[in-house]
């Protein structure tokens, strides 16, 4: 069900008040009657019953005409008035970034498409934050910081002209659409990867995992601006965000990131990223409180829903936990993960409660990553009603060993996903926890993997129930540097192999 902009949700009371509509049940109650934690009611945003539409301010919605200032003067005229509702009607509204304003709705109506400007001199640098550290990215096609009350709703689309930015792998694409892209210029890295210009291979070749190092000068920073892709939808410590019923699709980088906002409710959205988009993650919930995330769907280039806080010391000193999310009917489609945690996970994880989802094809399907520098504590998580089917590697992955690369990637290089490691480092506050995870009523059909656990040596991935469970997986389950792991009624059915394989383990109980 989708509800009008007029309606208003309060959720803890179970109550839905809407101009003219009421029902005894609100929406979310029957999911607050059965998470396994305590959470807060999460607050959705209000707003004034007062509407401008676009138009008024003069834009035109024939797809040539830039109406970049018609959307800022109408958001202003909306704030100046204490806020509102601004409806996009039926038509291709381009547009260069958009930066929301507090007690703002942006109301997409049925055949509306927000279609974002390709020319990237449009998007300035700006201070941020991507891969979980403090950085400089190119300003989002969508953003707001310190904001209140803020909200993207209706039937329409919003694509972020992503081709422009995003890098090209040739074995991620067809050869038609990788000679159609390589026409176009750009440079190579090697023959089987494709820049758009030699600033954003400059780029690549200075980063780590996509962060450019030791640049200091703003001439320095500019040389490589074509690197630093932006964030579709970028809201910075905001409270009060819904997103609902809008496609988002062809993000330049990373599609929606919620960043340190508390009470963000994601309803009813679609995300849409082509499987060859370089880092084209789905949704990136990082360092956010009191979330909920229901009946949405995202087919994506990287991982689907991936829960972070932050990366190593910059993670550490922020120090906000992603805490207390309900992730409810979502399905992902492709992709690197289908719910994931990390690997920026510094500021640490816990109270996440994941259940009536459906993985279709990942790379993996329940994906926990990190390791040795992260620091952070991931716990308190249940995970429960999950389909999966057609999973590329593993069902359920825990890598405490993760080196960037994809599952995939990961195999197809040659590297198995598990090895035994056994040194061991001192224990500091750099070293990453896992512990007290509760997966269960899972069936993965046709995986590569059951499952493959991989701690460390100094700090085991500890107290996990697996219980009911049914996987039928070419290989079966590899447990190492794990301890207290329960698994009740757990059958796993590979076709080479046997079923679980341990290194490491204390306590593994069958």
């Amino acid at each position: 069900m989708n509800y009008s902009i007029k309606q208003i949700l309060k959720i803890g009371l179970g109550i839905l008040i809407g101009y003219g509509c009421t029902s005894p049940q609100g929406k979310y109650a029957r999911l607050y009657g059965q998470i396994p934690f305590d959470m807060p009611e999460v607050i959705l945003p209000t707003f004034p019953d007062r509407e401008v539409t676009l138009t008024d301010f003069g834009a035109k919605g024939d797809g040539t005409t830039d109406n970049t200032d018609a959307f800022r003067r109408a958001i202003d005229s909306l704030a100046e008035r204490g806020g509102g509702h601004l409806i996009v009607p039926a038509g291709v509204w381009l547009t260069g970034p958009i930066v929301f304003r507090s007690h703002i709705d942006l109301h997409l109506e049925r055949g509306a498409l927000i279609l974002f400007s390709p020319e990237k001199e449009r998007y300035p640098l700006v201070e941020t934050v991507f891969e979980g550290l403090d950085t400089r990215r190119c300003q989002s096609p969508i953003s707001g910081r310190n904001l209140e009350n803020i909200a993207i709703t209706g039937e329409g689309t919003i694509d972020g002209s992503g081709e422009v930015w995003r890098p090209l792998k040739r074995n991620k694409t067809t050869e038609s659409h990788w000679k159609s892209t390589i026409a176009r210029g750009g440079v190579f890295k090697r023959p089987d990867y494709w820049f758009p210009s030699a600033g954003a291979l400059r780029g690549d070749t200075i980063s780590d995992m996509n962060v450019p190092r030791n640049l200091k000068t703003e001439e320095e920073w500019l040389a490589v601006k074509d690197f630093l892709r932006p964030v579709m939808v970028s809201f910075i410590e905001c409270r009060n965000v819904l997103l609902e019923g809008v496609l988002f699709e062809n993000s330049p980088c990373w599609c929606l990131h919620p960043l340190m906002c508390e009470n963000v409710v994601i309803d009813g959205i679609s995300v849409r990223n082509p499987s060859y988009a370089q880092n084209g993650d789905g949704l990136d919930l990082e360092s956010c409180r009191n979330v909920l995330i229901v009946d949405s769907s995202f087919d994506v280039g990287d991982d689907g829903i991936c829960i972070k806080s932050g990366k190593d010391e910059d993670g550490r000193r922020r120090n906000r936990p992603t805490e207390n999310v309900i992730i409810n009917n979502c399905r992902v489609f492709k992709g690197h993960g289908g719910f994931v945690v990390g690997s920026e996970m510094s500021g640490g994880v816990r109270n996440i409660w994941v259940s009536d989802c459906q993985f279709l094809g990942t790379d993996v399907g329940l994906r926990f990553k990190s390791r040795r520098g992260r620091g952070g504590i991931v716990e308190n998580i249940w995970i429960e009603n999950i389909i999966m089917s057609d999973i590329l590697t593993d069902s359920f992955s825990f890598n405490l060993h993760y080196g960037g690369r994809s599952a995939l990637e990961t195999l197809e290089a040659g590297e198995t996903n598990t090895h035994i490691q056994s040194e061991q480092h001192p224990v500091t506050e750099e070293t990453p926890i896992f512990r007290n995870i509760h997966i269960k009523d899972i069936v993965s059909y046709q995986a590569r993997n059951a499952m493959t656990f991989r701690g460390l040596p100094e700090m085991n991935i500890s107290d996990v129930l697996l219980e009911n469970i049914t996987i039928t997986s070419r290989f079966g389950a590899t447990f190492e540097d794990c301890r207290n792991i329960v698994m009740k009624n757990v059958r796993i059915e590979p076709r080479e192999g046997s079923a679980v394989t341990q290194h490491r383990v204390t306590n593994l109980q069958q």
